[in-house]
């Protein structure tokens, strides 16, 4: 008899006594079947193979050889060194995709991280997991999306260092992005500007706590100085044209934009460093392909199928998607502005203007009624903002 039977289970020699009752007569096969949880035809096939084999019969034909899905040695090998040449950062996840996507290599995950493991290249982890109250998703594709920057060195040291503009619809969580090289409020209003020419006008956004997106205590003093609510810039232009902003207290309440980064930090990283990104441009073409995958494999279907993106009828959006200061004009009619003084040419009773600066740097200034014209005046001496002035009053 093989040296296999004295390592079967305890299940195997159940099996093996019960069978051998049904050869003797002492029980019938039908018994035999229900006592084991088998069928009866499978009972007959173990009764054959007990009366030709013996009591090694029992045992599943496989035991002891290898299987025939196994991978050799050899393909490994290949596998490894590829992963180590190309893929030597990848997840094992990323690693299996682009194995198939770019060699036509299948291979499981799992096993790619075993192997990993195995070799020191990858580290067991476990992650302490923090117990926090469920939050649900918004019902509709609209109703609510997490904006957020992302400053990361996305071209790996190939480039500049940029910055990514997230949007992340908490129903669906299909995605939206845009490179730039700062996060400030012209990015902020310039991508809010493109998400809405795609999609529409949210009815909130959901966003932290950054001056880009919530006045500071050094702004209120000048929007009392005219008499105005304290916003930001990207809080006005949100309100002006019907978009609810909604501050999150903590990195925590607003995960899905921040696993949404981890996850590019990872795969769009690698998507950018196999297509040779090294500018602004060739990072936002990259970006353009990436998200168009991304969100077919890991967007859900909403709750509800109705999509709550208003259209911009009625809106002017240049008049509100850009960056507004209010100026004091002064006797000679002039007022300054980024250190700079301008000459009002046409006639205006109002003491207080309004200058309206575009995403795409375009100036105008504007009293309640029309766009007023205006030159800039060469000058030398030094222009005082209302930030120095202040800080002189307050001395």
């Amino acid at each position: 008899m093989r040296k296999d039977i004295l390592n079967m289970s305890q299940k195997e020699l159940v099996r093996l006594h019960v069978i051998k009752k049904a050869i003797e007569k002492a029980i019938t096969q039908k018994a035999a079947s229900e006592q084991v949880g088998l069928s009866e035809r499978q009972v007959r096939r173990h009764v054959k193979k007990l009366k030709e084999f013996g009591d090694e019969g029992i045992l599943h034909g496989g035991r002891g050889r290898k299987s025939w899905k196994k991978i050799s040695e050899d393909e490994r090998s290949k596998i490894m060194k590829i992963y180590k040449k190309r893929y030597w950062d990848f997840g094992p996840t990323l690693a299996t995709e682009k194995l198939e996507e770019e060699r036509g290599i299948e291979i499981s995950r799992e096993t790619l991280r075993k192997w990993l493991i195995a070799e020191g290249l990858r580290p067991k982890q476990r992650k302490r997991k923090k117990h926090r109250q469920k939050r649900e998703r918004k019902r509709h594709f609209g109703d609510m999306v997490q904006i957020d920057g992302s400053h990361h060195d996305w071209l790996e040291s190939r480039g500049p260092r940029l910055v990514i503009m997230g949007y992340i619809d908490d129903a669906t969580s299909k995605v939206h992005g845009e490179f730039y090289e700062y996060e400030g409020t012209v990015p902020a209003i310039d991508s809010l500007d493109k998400y809405i020419r795609r999609n529409g006008i949210p009815g909130s956004v959901y966003v932290d706590k950054h001056s880009t997106y919530k006045s500071q205590d050094r702004d209120r003093w000048r929007a009392i100085s005219f008499g105005e609510e304290c916003l930001s810039q990207f809080e006005r232009a949100c309100k002006e044209i019907g978009i609810t902003v909604i501050h999150a207290n903590s990195p925590q309440a607003k995960g899905r934009v921040e696993r949404l980064f981890l996850t590019l930090q990872d795969r769009l990283v690698k998507e950018l460093r196999l297509a040779g990104a090294k500018t602004l441009e060739d990072a936002n073409k990259v970006l353009k392909v990436y998200l168009r995958k991304h969100n077919q494999k890991f967007s859900v279907e909403a709750l509800s199928k109705i999509d709550m993106h208003r259209k911009a009828k009625g809106i002017k959006m240049s008049k509100a998607l850009c960056i507004k200061t209010k100026r004091r004009v002064r006797n000679d009619f002039t007022i300054a502005h980024n250190r700079s003084l301008y000459q009002i040419k046409a006639y205006t009773p109002d003491i207080d203007v309004e200058v309206r600066e575009t995403i795409k740097g375009r100036m105008e200034i504007w009293d309640k009624r029309k766009s007023l014209k205006y030159k800039k005046i060469a000058s030398h001496n030094r222009i005082k903002t209302l930030t120095e002035n202040r800080t002189l009053l307050s001395c």
